[in-house]
């Protein structure tokens, strides 16, 4: 496709070429809260037009037991780069948003620390104890 444009300070027109429509992306989803990057893989979604895939995570605590939570779906880009706070399971969790621009590029998930049934194990123990 193709505007034709006219330029009235200069008196001539232009041909501006318009390559291709929105690309709609292609990203892996799952539902907040999952507790591993690997529960999100297996869901892939289109998004709608203009639209990027994000991956975030969103860290919390309470006592000694740390839990982190991973989100992947579409967004807008004005989401990109947005760091915030949510709340769930109890938790405030602080989160940052990352996006990219490439067919099921939100694939992999930032280095965790141990899963979170380990962090579930002290608490199963003292269940158990008693």
């Amino acid at each position: 496709a193709f505007l034709i444009v006219l330029c009235p300070t200069i008196n001539r027109w232009f041909i501006i070429y318009t390559c291709c429509p929105p690309v709609s992306l292609f990203c892996y989803t799952c539902v907040f809260p999952a507790v591993s990057p690997l529960d999100c893989i297996r869901f892939p979604l289109k998004c709608p037009p203009g639209q990027l895939c994000l991956s975030s995570q969103a860290a919390g605590q309470k006592g000694d037991l740390r839990v982190v939570l991973y989100e992947k779906s579409c967004v807008l880009p004005a989401l990109c780069g947005v760091t915030g706070e949510k709340y769930a399971l109890g938790l405030n969790f602080t989160f940052i948003n990352e996006c990219c621009n490439t067919h099921l590029c939100n694939a992999a998930g930032p280095p965790a620390g141990p899963p979170f049934w380990t962090a579930l194990l002290p608490l199963l123990a003292l269940g158990s104890a008693r």
